[in-house]
């Protein structure tokens, strides 16, 4: 499964901090530890933070690639400040993310175009999130349609039906799982999926105890990529588990440690 490090987001205080001090040190310190402990890509965010986003993000660009050739995750919902990331990357970047809205897709599935990025869509639009499985995947469906009329591969769209946290909707999770399996028929070849896992257990008093159970159930249901934290070992064990489980990995006694060196 591909993992894409969560925990360069301007949100968390010590790397707002750190982006608003040019703190170099502190960026490039989790770029490398996540890209160690099992990033595929790393997941990049300005938060709300910054005064200036657009040199915010290029800044951080710039910071993470003098240190590491990880590809990165583009995460913000401004057009102009995407692109100017898109423009520092190296390597081939993901977007981090459009909606459903006509006028999001038009302003970010171009820039996945132009820049031969991979593109996550989420499956919300004007009205909001969708309370069940059915509602998701009509959005989907539209986000699909769009990407294939603009020439976009699907192996490079990533679909996210939206886990909302288990204490505040609980029937939620069900849907999410249902979503996945739902988003797999939508074409052939199907469009990947995602998910943003820590939004499930935000507010919760067993965080990491919610987060590796549903990313093992999510995983069952033909996950093919999550926004997780590399640096739980926990998380990280269950992750590698539950592919060898679903056979997607040889098993060996070692199993953990063959997975992390490879």
């Amino acid at each position: 499964m591909l993992v894409i490090g969560e925990k360069i987001n301007g949100m968390y205080k010590e790397v707002g901090k750190a982006i608003r001090g040019k703190d170099k040190g502190t960026i490039q310190k989790l770029a490398k530890d996540q890209v160690e402990a099992g990033a595929d890509y790393l997941d990049v965010n300005t938060g709300p933070s910054s005064a200036n986003p657009l040199e915010a993000m290029e800044w951080l660009v710039n910071t993470i690639q003098e240190v590491s050739a990880a590809p990165l995750c583009l995460d913000t919902t401004k057009p102009e400040v995407m692109e100017a990331g898109l423009r520092k990357c190296k390597g081939k970047a993901m977007i981090n993310s459009t909606t459903g809205q006509q006028d999001k897709l038009d302003a970010f599935l171009p820039l996945a175009v132009k820049y031969n990025a991979s593109i996550i869509g989420l499956a919300m639009d004007e009205k909001g999130i969708p309370r069940d499985a059915t509602g998701r995947a009509e959005i989907a469906l539209r986000i699909v349609a769009a990407a294939m009329e603009k020439g976009i591969n699907l192996e490079d769209l990533y679909i996210d039906p939206l886990i909302l946290p288990v204490n505040v909707a609980q029937t939620t999770a069900g849907h999410v799982l249902e979503s996945l399996k739902q988003f797999k028929l939508l074409s052939d070849p199907p469009p990947k999926t995602v998910l943003g896992l820590s939004n499930v257990s935000q507010g919760t008093k067993t965080r990491e105890l919610i987060n590796r159970t549903y990313l093992a159930m999510a995983q069952a249901c033909d996950l093919d990529a999550a926004i997780i934290d590399p640096l739980d070992d926990d998380l990280m064990d269950a992750m590698i588990t539950a592919d060898l489980l679903l056979n997607k990995n040889i098993y060996c006694d070692a199993f953990l440690k063959a997975y992390r060196k490879k």
